[in-house]
């Protein structure tokens, strides 16, 4: 297995993360309080045991890598989505954007249906804006609204929200994780498309059903009038738009704060003082999550340093023997680099050359090793309570991200949907032209 030859590596590199893993959940499971446990004093300790590792290194050494890793560009920009997602959340909460839109959900769409809308919705912008975290900063205010006016759990309004998100983000032509499992795979966007779009497809439709069977009992509590203001919408359609067209995620999200502003302002709703404290508290309410996810990057960057990442590469290749075990193989690869990074992106562009490799040898078409990349890593990012899609929609719900796990029906169909499609070999290819499937 020359091809693919990696470094020893460390199982021992991965101890900060089962530390955090450890403290946070298990500390929720034992008080059966998931917020016994503060995420960011968690995140805290477990960095303080990755810099306390590695005694090759001095603790000069390790901070640098720690710093830099955490001040990726990817980090970094994050960080600032969270802050600025928690701006404009603010603001249009705080001119009635939320109880306007919700209001008129609730009077177009029957009551029973509001979750499975909730979902098709983020499916379609998702799909469209290529950017799960997008996705979520529109519709979670919208979810959460939802459920407080119909008794539905927040945590399966949430749940929604990022499983349409992560729907969408494994599709989008335009997302980061399909052009970076397309780039690393050598193959085409549409081709890709097409195979991805035939394994999920029965994960979006059980989940559809299943929504639509666990919220059938609150069409009872829809009763009366629910008056909206077509005005207090535009924000979110302005965002929705903006976004849609192709505007970058923070230019939509300063926009969107300062259009929900102008709107308050001229209706009332806001002075030029409140309106400056609704952006302040809207920012406080992210500013852990922009914290936690800079933490993380620094401590993934230890492990990788410390050779957590070449230890899996190295466990999982040495396995394969069959075309079926090699792509077992490459979704296992991603996945355990999507646990240890919270990033699909990243898991991807780490796991990507060497997928590409073991694909070759083993026969696995590009197309489908292109699918397994990011459907699985997608899967895993839907699933993380320290993941961003996760960390954003439980922060914006005032949640704990554990909670919305076990609502988390699209990731985890996908990813069933995914293994069954490795084991009977599903789709069937007929003999690729080289051509046409390479990138022109």
């Amino acid at each position: 297995m020359s091809k693919h030859e990696v470094k020893k590596g460390s199982l021992v590199a991965f101890l900060p993360l089962v530390v955090f893993i450890f403290l946070f959940i298990g500390s929720g499971i034992l008080t059966k309080d998931f917020s016994s446990m503060p995420l960011n004093v968690a995140i805290l300790i477990a960095a303080a045991v990755a810099l306390m590792m590695n005694r090759k290194e001095t603790f000069s050494k390790k901070v640098d890598i720690f710093t830099k890793s955490a001040g990726h560009p990817n980090i970094i920009l994050m960080a600032v989505i969270f802050i600025l997602a928690g701006a404009f959340a603010g603001v249009a909460k705080g001119m009635g954007a939320v109880e306007s839109t919700v209001n008129l959900g609730l009077s177009l769409l029957p009551a029973n249906l509001l979750m499975v809308g909730l979902f098709v919705i983020g499916c379609f912008i998702s799909i469209s804006m290529g950017t799960s975290m997008g996705t979520i900063v529109a519709l979670a205010p919208i979810g959460v609204g939802i459920a407080s006016e119909t008794g539905i759990p927040v945590a399966l309004a949430m749940a929604t929200v990022v499983g349409g998100a992560m729907f969408g983000d494994n599709l989008s032509m335009i997302s980061d994780t399909t052009i970076a499992a397309v780039r690393t795979q050598n193959t085409k966007m549409k081709d890709k498309f097409k195979v991805n779009f035939m394994i999920v497809l029965p994960a979006a439709i059980l989940t559809l059903i299943i929504l639509g069977i666990l919220t059938r009992g609150h069409a009872a509590d829809l009763v009366g009038e629910y008056p909206f203001e077509l005005v207090k919408i535009l924000p979110y359609l302005a965002v929705l738009v903006a976004a849609l067209s192709g505007a970058h995620v923070l230019v939509v999200l300063v926009g969107g704060t300062i259009f929900a502003g102008v709107i308050g302002l001229l209706d009332g709703s806001y002075h030029v003082s409140t309106l400056l404290q609704a952006v302040a508290d809207g920012v406080m309410t992210m500013e852990d999550l922009a914290i936690v996810a800079i933490l993380i990057g620094g401590i993934v960057g230890i492990i990788q340093h410390n050779g957590g990442i070449d230890y899996l590469l190295r466990v999982i290749t040495s396995k394969i023997k069959t075309k079926k075990g090699a792509e077992f193989g490459i979704a296992s690869l991603v996945s355990v680099a999507d646990i240890a990074t919270a990033n699909n992106t990243i898991a991807i562009i780490i796991t990507g050359p060497l997928a590409k490799s073991i694909a070759d040898e083993y026969g696995v078409d590009p197309r489908k090793s292109a699918s397994l990349l990011d459907t699985f890593s997608g899967c895993w990012q839907g699933i993380l309570p320290y993941g961003a899609q996760l960390l954003a929609a439980a922060g914006l719900a005032a949640i704990s991200p554990v909670s919305i796990m076990f609502y988390s029906f699209y990731p985890i169909l996908m990813g069933i949907c995914c293994v069954i499609a490795i084991l009977i070999g599903f789709p069937k290819f007929r003999q690729m032209d080289k051509v046409s499937s390479s990138v022109e």
